[in-house]
């Protein structure tokens, strides 16, 4: 990752310099990741016994 890609990331977020000084490069990917999870909506489905069984 470069420097450039790191600092849009952090703008796309809204995560100021000032913030960043509390953060990790890890995190702040993490937070990238999750934040394009936001719009799934099959989270709120719940397995089934024989699902369950099947895994």
């Amino acid at each position: 990752m470069t420097t450039p890609l790191f600092l849009l990331r952090c703008v796309q977020l809204g995560i100021s310099l000032r913030d960043l000084d509390l953060l990790t490069i890890g995190t702040v990917n993490d937070m990238y990741a999750e934040m394009s999870n936001d719009d799934y909506d099959g989270y709120c489905e719940i397995a089934t016994e024989a699902q369950m069984d099947a895994f």
